[in-house]
């Protein structure tokens, strides 16, 4: 792992999601599996597309996948997809920075619903899907690679508030997404 760590703060909307979700909003905390899953099959649809008019996007192996792995012993999840992955830039913003993914449209509505299933239901459509997977970890790491460049980025949080943002020793070619502990 390198050593260059950097940390930031989520944004205060992103800090109000992050309670939400991980305190009230899910009622089932499978739903998280859900999420990471439909989110990995959005990045293989994405490349997808976007190979559709730069064709060495996707590179010799043609294959699509998602790879869910459990480790009961140390107590992870991780799930592997050969998406579009997402450079370190968009991690930032599109990970780092829940707004980016439509926060407050979505806190209004969880304001406006009394009913827990519905605001479970809202979820997907406001892109904070990912940060359902807080419900089930102690710890979260996604490990991303976009399509066509040759550094990877490991973003980690504990869904405290802030969030660390380094560059991997090694990257697989898949994107992870690893939930710790409580799964």
């Amino acid at each position: 792992m390198s050593s260059n760590v950097e940390t930031f703060n989520f944004q205060a909307e992103a800090q109000q999601v992050l309670e939400l979700m991980i305190h009230s909003l899910y009622t089932n905390k499978e739903i998280f599996l859900r999420e990471l899953i439909s989110n990995a099959s959005d990045a293989i649809d994405r490349l997808r597309f976007e190979a559709l008019s730069n064709p060495e996007l996707i590179g010799e192996d043609d294959r699509f996948e998602i790879v869910i792995e459990s480790d009961p012993k140390a107590k992870t999840l991780t799930i592997h997809d050969n998406g579009i992955g997402m450079s370190r830039e968009e991690v930032i913003t599109h990970i780092g920075t829940i707004a980016k993914s439509g926060t407050r449209d979505l806190l209004q509505k969880m304001k406006e619903s009394k009913s827990p299933d519905a605001s479970a239901s809202m979820i997907g459509q406001f892109g904070v899907g990912f940060y359902s997977a807080f419900m089930a970890a102690d710890l979260v790491t996604l490990v991303t690679r976009r399509a066509g460049e040759t550094h990877a980025t490991r973003w980690e949080s504990t869904g405290d508030g802030t969030y660390t943002i380094q560059r991997p020793a090694s990257f697989r070619g898949y994107v992870d997404y690893a939930a710790s502990e409580e799964v």
